[in-house]
């Protein structure tokens, strides 16, 4: 059978990937007492007395939801919140192999901002980080900043995941082709959640210089051509991007854009940059074409137009730059920082951990996804930086 079989039939035939296992025995009525009534009363009291204590005796310490609204999964779109439910058993299953973390999907029948801001504050009490995925843009940006006082980390992974395993990669793949970070021109390829996200940490959005080095330049096409400041936008988020990107104001598509660039990153549609397109491009370039499960340019092709380094979000290429090196390290160090936030230079430190975890070359800029290493690597560097930028709870 081919992948979309046994994939088909693994679900299948386990009917999922989650289960939920109990962490204390329930043979006897002695077990019982202890873990129901009347024991658990006992429990609930003190936590009643005080509500921090719901950390100390309960699963919320280690328990992350992830949330969706089935808006935007995986490159198939709006699809909805059943059809939602696989991947995010999915991003389940690597918070616990990976990170030790009880992970639980929630998918949400609704696509009202509001509804979704009210429905996880009010199931906020039952975990320690919420885990924001496949929403659109550029309501997830308005979901995830209503969300940021709840007290716990609550974390857009196709956003932040994204950026920090990309800064990671470009970290790595400059390295390696013998360039500064500095002094690199970037084109990205894509305006949605991903791609401001990664414009941000590349030119180190509200993050101190002493601690960023931002990249010379980023020029970023959404559908409608290059964006600058001055041309009229559709959201808000944009018109913000064009103010810190794109110095020279050039203007055109995305042919005009790569013209002389260092980098091509594409978090957009398949097939939309050619090979023509990489010849114009500067010496050694580097390409991430991320769209899954069709890049913006297959390897091969982008090798033979010269290309210096390739990388896709595909396992079965060399250079996979895949979130699920991010996420499970960055929600570790988090929860056993106690930080009550995600913050830039939480993200920061977790990209330069990720980079630092291999000697780069062209053919591996990136350890490999189920790399355990990496996730403690991470987990350490959040946990620092939260513990220094005082974001954790007393």
């Amino acid at each position: 059978m081919g992948l979309k079989e046994d994939a088909l039939a693994l679900h299948r035939k386990k009917k999922g990937k989650l289960a939920v296992k109990s962490k204390v025995p329930l043979k006897t009525m002695q077990d019982l007492s202890l873990a129901y009534t009347p024991g658990v009363a006992e429990v609930s009291n003190e936590i009643a007395r005080n509500k921090k204590a719901v950390y100390d005796y309960t699963m919320k310490r280690n328990a992350v939801a992830v949330v969706t609204d089935g808006s935007a999964v995986l490159g198939l779109g709006n699809i909805g919140p059943e059809a939602a439910l696989p991947v995010m058993e999915g991003k389940c299953i690597l918070f616990k192999e990976l990170a030790k973390i009880d992970a639980f999907p929630i998918c949400l029948a609704t696509q009202d901002n509001t509804e979704i801001i009210k429905t996880i504050r009010n199931i906020a009490p039952g975990f320690g980080g919420i885990n924001l995925e496949d929403i659109t843009a550029p309501r997830c940006f308005e979901i995830e900043a209503a969300l940021q006082d709840l007290g716990i980390p609550v974390f857009h992974d196709d956003q932040h995941g994204t950026a920090i395993v990309i800064h990671a990669a470009l970290t790595n793949a400059a390295k390696a082709v013998g360039k500064k970070i500095e002094e690199l021109k970037v084109v990205i390829n894509g305006a949605g959640a991903a791609g401001i996200s990664v414009a941000k940490l590349l030119t180190c959005f509200e993050i101190s210089e002493h601690v960023c080095t931002s990249v010379k330049d980023v020029i970023i096409c959404d559908s409608k051509g290059i964006i600058y400041e001055g041309r009229e936008m559709d959201n808000r988020y944009k018109e913000e991007l064009a103010k810190i990107t794109n110095k020279g104001r050039v203007q055109g598509t995305l042919s005009d854009a790569v013209k002389g660039a260092d980098v091509f990153i594409g978090v957009s549609k398949p097939n939309t940059l050619t090979k023509e397109m990489v010849k114009t491009m500067g010496s050694n370039p580097i390409i991430f074409a991320m769209a899954n499960p069709v890049p913006e340019i297959f390897p091969d092709e982008a090798m033979e137009a010269g290309a210096a380094i390739v990388g896709t979000g595909r396992s079965d290429f060399p250079n996979q730059i895949n979130n699920s090196l991010v996420f499970p390290g960055v929600f570790r160090g988090a929860l056993d920082a106690k930080a009550t936030k995600i913050t830039s230079e939480m993200k920061l430190a977790a990209a330069r951990a990720l980079a630092a975890s291999v000697e780069p070359t062209k053919e591996r800029i990136l350890p490999g996804a189920l790399d355990k290493n990496v996730v403690k690597l991470i987990a350490e560097a959040v946990k620092k930086e939260a513990r220094k930028g005082k974001v954790v709870r007393k």
